[in-house]
């Protein structure tokens, strides 16, 4: 019998050869798929209208992405019902890589509270890839009001019950749920006072009309030529844009988070390969310097988060407003 030691240098040859062909030809389909991606434009969803925080994200993004995939990257505007109508179209679409949905965090965090059935199911049917900014709501009041912080202004609410209102951009919308979130933990009333968007519900604040408002950004520039009053920021940070204000938490009500992660989706199924790139690929975007300040112009800050960290997130919000949508009682119209 021939010893180990003396096998031929050739039979070696072919015995590490044929090894090294079977591991390839198990690592071949995971390796080939995640070099074949993308064959084709990528179309991103927005379930949001042009000029909405999810579509200036996007388009935000959207250029580099193009740039690292090598595909041209398509956006594609499909709003309506708080968002299901994009998302539903994302859900059912071929789980390939090349659509994503761009959404607001409500329309996954909050719809299916306030909704008695929708269309797909946000955990089943959409797979989280990449977070791309938190959403920060600013507690502004009209200049007028007889406050100069959010403390004088806890007080002054809860010496005036029922007299003093607060606008939204409509019923059981992310801002609705602010001032409901609120009016639970301060032990406060106000009236809610709904519009079609939160542009109309700004101008009714810079009129006069309402009291005060939580402005998802675009009222900032109102604030610095004086015609607002920032009070406080409704998350659990300070804004880098004002960090001389302190947040709800910090002035007496413990936890208050009113933000909403915007981030991208892909249909339930999606290669994993993929999604791994996407998320890789989206994170090293949201470090480009150009990025990051357009995202900040909507008083958002840039997040970039591991598939499992966005999911934590995502479930955490769910379970906050989910929470408050109960106790409230909030339904849709």
């Amino acid at each position: 019998m021939t010893p180990p030691t003396a096998i031929s240098s050739s039979v070696r040859r072919a015995l590490l050869g044929g090894i090294s062909a079977a591991l390839l030809l198990g690592a071949t389909p995971l390796a080939a798929l995640a070099q074949a991606w993308p064959s084709k434009p990528v179309r991103i969803v927005v379930n949001f209208p042009p000029g909405s925080s999810p579509d200036v994200l996007a388009r935000a993004v959207s250029q580099p992405l193009q740039q690292a995939l090598g595909q041209p990257v398509i956006i594609e505007n499909r709003a309506g019902a708080s968002g299901m109508i994009g998302a539903e179209a994302v859900a059912k679409s071929v789980a390939d890589g090349h659509t994503l949905l761009m959404t607001a965090g409500s329309a996954i965090t909050t719809n299916p509270f306030i909704y008695a059935s929708i269309p797909y199911d946000t955990e089943k049917d959409l797979t989280p890839v990449a977070a791309v900014a938190r959403i920060v709501l600013f507690l502004e009041a009209k200049a007028s009001l007889p406050v100069k912080d959010a403390k004088e202004f806890l007080a002054y609410l809860k010496a005036h019950p029922g007299k003093l209102s607060y606008a939204s951009a409509g019923n059981a919308t992310g801002l609705h749920l602010a001032g409901e979130m609120l009016k639970s933990q301060a032990g406060v009333y106000a009236l809610h006072v709904p519009y079609r968007g939160s542009a109309p519900a700004l101008q009714d604040l810079l009129a006069g009309q309402v009291d005060f408002f939580f402005d998802p950004g675009i009222g900032l520039t109102h604030v610095r030529a004086g015609k607002l009053r920032l009070l406080a920021v409704a998350g659990m940070s300070r804004s880098a844009a004002f960090p001389e204000v302190p947040t709800l938490d910090e002035v007496g009500l413990k936890g208050f988070d009113a933000g909403q992660t915007h981030g991208f989706y892909a249909p339930a199924g999606t290669p994993a390969p993929v999604v791994e790139r996407l998320n890789r690929e989206i994170n090293l975007i949201l470090a480009m310097p150009a990025v990051k300040t357009q995202i900040e112009t909507i008083g958002a800050e840039a997040t970039p988060l591991s598939v499992q960290q966005f999911t934590t997130v995502m479930a955490d919000d769910s379970k906050r407003y989910g929470a408050i949508i109960k106790e409230r009682n909030i339904k849709a119209d």
